[in-house]
């Protein structure tokens, strides 16, 4: 499986944000992570995966964060 570079790109971006702040974007590049190996093992088992914005979630200050939900497609029965 291809190796996705998420979490080093994340931590790239923290130099600036407190540790609260840090924690919360090593959390979600982590799941990020997963996110991707599972979106090419459903890839591998034949499906095609679309990651829609769905809405978008804002914090009241300014800050904001898309939320997202798959969409799939299928060509029928897979010999896996």
């Amino acid at each position: 499986m291809p190796r996705t570079h998420v979490k080093e790109r994340a931590e790239e971006q923290t130099m600036t944000m407190d540790q609260d702040q840090q924690a919360a974007v090593r959390t979600l590049a982590n799941e990020l992570h997963r996110l991707n190996q599972s979106v090419m093992k459903a890839v591998e088992m034949g499906l095609t995966v679309e990651l829609v914005r769905s809405s978008r979630f804002h914090g009241g200050e300014g800050s904001w964060g898309d939320l997202l939900v798959p969409v799939f497609v299928t060509k029928g029965p897979s010999a896996h």
